[in-house]
């Protein structure tokens, strides 16, 4: 691991069953973790971040993060020591470009200290220019609306109404309405179909098609599902798993 004071890089190749949890930790580190395959949740401070397979999530150094696997996730980590200049100041989920993804890879597999520096500047580069994605979904601290996020989460198809989370979380329906909005900056509906769409990232990059995708997650039609990840991601599903990087052995950048 390279120290803080003089610049250094460390890759690393990692493969992970599905369902793996890895405990909180912290790095002395900066990390960039980038999902080649599979799709990660990782929790930093009160958020969840979705990385799923193209992108990467920028962690700085000192950070605690935890990090679950949904289905088999195979990682490109570099760790960057405190010397190199921060692209970011704090965590980010990035578009991996296809140079940024074969200097990862060279990374993890390279043992020539003088090569790793000239790529970690090169990866340093990419990471300050790489497009920012708002992958995440707030942890609310008060118990009750955490295990309502949650389960936005876990069963993003349940219709159960705004009316009977209320009767079951013990509040009246203005009372819960104020209490999200409070907890997440976002209403019942809002934070219903952030969870819907960020459930349905996962679903996307293991191959699954938008049709069966939007129906999986909770949408009454392809359509509104079509709509409402536009709306939040930017760009369409087709959009979305279009960019999705190339295979090893296509033009490869190295």
């Amino acid at each position: 691991m390279p120290t803080a004071d003089m610049r250094g890089v460390v890759g690393l190749g990692s493969a992970y069953d599905a369902g793996t949890h890895i405990a909180p930790h912290a790095h002395t580190a900066h990390q960039i973790a980038h999902a080649i395959s599979g799709t990660m949740r990782v929790t930093v401070h009160d958020f969840v971040w979705f990385v799923p397979t193209g992108r990467a999530l920028w962690i700085p150094a000192m950070t605690l993060h935890a990090i679950d696997c949904v289905g088999p996730v195979d990682m490109r980590t570099a760790y960057l020591s405190r010397a190199y200049p921060l692209p970011h100041k704090d965590v980010r989920v990035l578009s991996v470009s296809p140079l940024m993804r074969e200097v990862l890879i060279r990374l993890a597999e390279a043992q020539e200290q003088r090569l790793n520096i000239l790529l970690a500047d090169l990866l340093i580069h990419e990471i300050g220019e790489g497009k920012l994605e708002s992958l995440k979904i707030p942890i609310p601290s008060d118990p009750r609306i955490a295990k309502l996020a949650l389960h936005f989460q876990t069963a993003p198809d349940d219709r159960t109404t705004l009316k009977h989370w209320a009767k079951r979380l013990g509040y009246s329906e203005r009372s819960l309405i104020r209490s999200i909005r409070a907890e997440t900056g976002m209403t019942f509906r809002e934070l219903r179909r952030l969870s819907r769409v960020m459930v349905a990232l996962d679903k996307l990059s293991a191959g699954q098609s938008v049709t069966e995708t939007a129906f999986d997650v909770g949408f009454e039609t392809p359509s509104a599902f079509i709509h409402a990840f536009h709306t939040l991601i930017g760009e369409t599903p087709g959009q979305f798993v279009g960019r999705s990087p190339m295979k090893r052995g296509e033009n490869p950048v190295f």
